[in-house]
């Protein structure tokens, strides 16, 4: 199916509003046949008029210069491997996904020295804002940091927001023995909390906790304990509190969260030191502000466990893609909420978050 296709100029890094789009003659026709097909339905006689509109925050790419440098190191694996613009855009139209906000995946460049991860993720960044302009209205971008180098990272966020005009930052939930709550990490996180920017983050495997069980990949349970790590690491520093204006995306529903969420809200407020500077309300205020997307949890205990531990408003549609697939969530989600909750999950609510994707 053809979908309606816009460019946009905006940054959302810096909160930016959203300037008049310049449609080409080639957006304005690709535009009439996504409204032609907005009014017929899909396979299996499916309504596909709220579908054509979701916007996918969890969505992998391949930029060559990374996969060379991935290669190399021997980190890399068949689905990485195997992407190609045009198969992103096959999935995406499978599901009516209007538009997906790029990212490479796990490790990033934190594996490189200085200087190749700082080269490595500008030309990583470049080259998913051409994807992003080769495809009008199809694709966003998540840059990419050099992290752990700060330095570097500053350098970085200013090219991406400043010229790049990328929608917002994906980060990695650890770094080596380094949780986004660490101090060292403070001078990046304040420079993103002054241009109040969307940071989406995906786990990865810590030093501390790779090949902890023979014949199991870190995949399997590792990731989600990684990224509730970095959510504890960011409530129980304090940073947080300071980080008050990023609008922070955990991916997989917050990995463990929903399991261990009691324990965040009884257990650590309960015990020195932390009983003297946080509370349940607190904390349940930091987890209700953050964002969580449905890539890998589209499944009746997961998303309906994450949906009553935090507000609706806060769950984004993602897919994992190449990894999963944008139907698999999309028929997951479509057989647990209603019409109206399904509208917010599958675009209202990162609209909120990544303004340029807003209609005018």
């Amino acid at each position: 199916m053809h979908r309606q296709r816009r460019l946009f100029a905006s940054c959302a890094c810096c909160d930016r509003r959203p300037g008049a789009p310049a449609l080409s003659r080639r957006g304005f026709v690709a535009g009439a046949a996504a409204l032609g097909a907005l009014a017929t339905t899909g396979a299996g006689g499916a309504p596909q008029a709220q579908a054509a509109q979701r916007i996918d925050v969890h969505h992998h790419i391949t930029p060559p210069t990374w996969l060379n440098a991935v290669k190399a190191a021997k980190l890399d694996n068949p689905p990485m491997t195997s992407w190609s613009p045009q198969k992103s855009l096959d999935d995406m139209d499978s599901a009516g996904v209007a538009t997906s906000i790029a990212s490479p995946t796990t490790p990033q460049v934190g594996f490189l020295a200085r200087d190749d991860a700082a080269r490595v993720a500008r030309e990583s960044n470049e080259y998913a804002k051409k994807l992003m302009s080769d495809h009008p209205g199809r694709f966003g971008v998540f840059a990419m940091l050099p992290m752990p180098y700060v330095d570097q990272c500053l350098q970085e966020i200013e090219y991406a927001c400043d010229t790049l005009k990328v929608d917002g930052i994906g980060m990695m939930t650890s770094y080596g023995d380094k949780w986004l709550g660490a101090a060292q990490f403070m001078p990046v996180f304040d420079e993103l909390n002054r241009r109040r920017a969307t940071v989406y983050t995906h786990p990865t495997g810590a030093n501390c906790c790779v090949n902890l069980v023979h014949g199991l990949p870190e995949t399997i349970v590792e990731y989600g304990a990684d990224t509730t790590r970095t959510i504890a690491s960011l409530i129980f520093s304090g940073a947080a509190q300071r980080y008050r204006d990023i609008n922070f995306i955990f991916s997989h529903g917050g990995g463990v969260l929903t399991a261990v969420a009691e324990r965040f809200e009884i257990q650590m407020v309960t015990t020195p030191p932390y009983r003297d500077k946080f509370t349940r309300e607190s904390v349940d205020r930091e987890l209700r502000r953050f964002y969580y997307d449905t890539a890998q949890v589209a499944n009746a205990v997961t998303i309906e466990a994450l949906a009553k531990l935090v507000p609706l408003s806060q769950i984004v549609f993602g897919s994992d893609y190449p990894y999963r697939t944008a139907a698999d969530h999309a028929a997951g989600l479509t057989a647990r909420f209603s019409a109206a909750d399904l509208k917010a999950i599958d675009r209202e609510n990162a609209l909120r978050i990544l303004p340029r994707l807003k209609t005018a």
